[in-house]
């Protein structure tokens, strides 16, 4: 167990402790990977004094290699059968399950388990606990981050290279995700997303056959994987001359997010930071056309804490990863996203992101 791991187990057992609550769950895969760094199915339970892992046999020796300090149990049967017997030596009273990864039929199944094995057991739903420690970034956490954005950055060069009138969504999808892949990223953390003309108006637009032309918007969101962590980038170019209202947008979009990032201290809220740029965007006409957050968190997942939208509370601090993305969305017509990622460093708000903006 390496120190980093060490110390992230203290962490969740002391915000356990906070809760007065003895033993937790793991189920979240990114938070199994943190913990434990076993990447397999299965389960982590840490109390007090132990680590275990839970898993089944096609994960056994994966497991013994990934986490070799943790005690193995095998899962056979179901959830019903196998958790009783997964705790039963523990003399726990209190046993704490992320709810935001159990589904309501496992939370049923581990209900009826428990009643009819340890009826003074008390199961309690824990929401972000681990999430929240993952937040603040440890410095090689950074700089997995920081090679990922550097994969992201080049496949952005590189698809404004040979990207040309004619060429179809799918295609320039399918050649950063090559690239990306050549460069050393393991699997895309999402969907390379490609949206031109029209198709840029959907936030979420997935590539089409559809051929892109000159003189409109195109929406590019790309993200690589290093050692695990995840990158996010969105650049809108345009091939040819824009015209004045993909300039006029353009401008919006770009105000909005320099002035957000200019901004950003330490101690913020992510609705104060949302704030700095949906006030922009509405003062020119066009808060309608900005509906989603103005970033999350980027790390083991790709959305993760903190979350930065106009109904976050959360505070913003030192070490935090995440995404400034205004964006306007106008239908029939397109749309223009400009993403980078955001270091909390010293109080303010460094770039991580180096592609080129229009």
């Amino acid at each position: 167990m390496t120190l980093e791991t060490a110390n992230r187990i203290k962490k969740v057992r002391q915000a356990a402790a906070a809760k007065e609550i003895e033993a937790v769950l793991i189920s979240q895969p990114e938070n199994q990977y943190y913990l434990s760094g076993f990447d397999g199915e299965g389960y982590l339970l840490i109390t007090p004094q132990q680590t275990l892992l839970a898993t089944d046999f096609r994960y056994i020796e994966q497991a013994k290699q990934q986490a070799p300090n943790w005690e193995l149990f095998q899962i056979t049967g179901s959830i019903t059968d196998w958790l009783p017997r997964f705790i039963a030596d523990l003399n726990i009273a209190s046993l704490g399950f992320e709810a935001g990864n159990v589904t309501l039929a496992t939370y049923r199944k581990m209900v009826k388990a428990l009643d009819e094995s340890q009826p003074a057991l008390n199961l309690i739903p824990l929401e972000a606990l681990v999430e929240s420690i993952r937040a603040i970034k440890e410095p090689e956490e950074i700089e997995f981050i920081t090679i990922a954005a550097e994969i992201s950055d080049s496949a952005f060069e590189y698809i404004e290279d040979i990207i040309r009138p004619g060429m179809s969504e799918e295609d320039i999808a399918w050649q950063i995700e090559k690239y990306m892949r050549d460069e050393g990223s393991q699997t895309m953390p999402f969907d390379v997303m490609v949206a031109s003309g029209p198709n840029a108006a959907l936030p979420h637009a997935k590539p089409t056959p559809r051929t892109i032309n000159t003189g409109e918007p195109i929406i590019i969101d790309i993200g690589a994987k290093f050692e695990g962590y995840a990158s996010d980038l969105s650049r809108t170019i345009c091939l040819g001359t824009p015209d004045d209202t993909l300039n006029k947008i353009y401008e919006i979009v770009l105000t909005a997010q320099l002035t957000a990032i200019d901004k950003i201290r330490h101690g913020m809220t992510g609705n104060e930071i949302d704030r700095i740029a949906r006030t922009i965007i509405g003062q020119a006409g066009f808060g309608e056309a900005f509906g989603h957050g103005l970033g999350h968190g980027v790390g083991l997942a790709i959305h993760e804490h903190p979350t930065i939208s106009k109904i976050s509370a959360e505070t913003i601090s030192d070490n935090m990863v995440f995404t400034i993305e205004p964006g306007i969305y106008l239908p029939g017509w397109g749309g223009v996203r400009i993403e980078d990622l955001i270091l909390i460093e010293n109080g303010k708000a460094k770039v991580i992101s180096k592609a080129r903006k229009l």
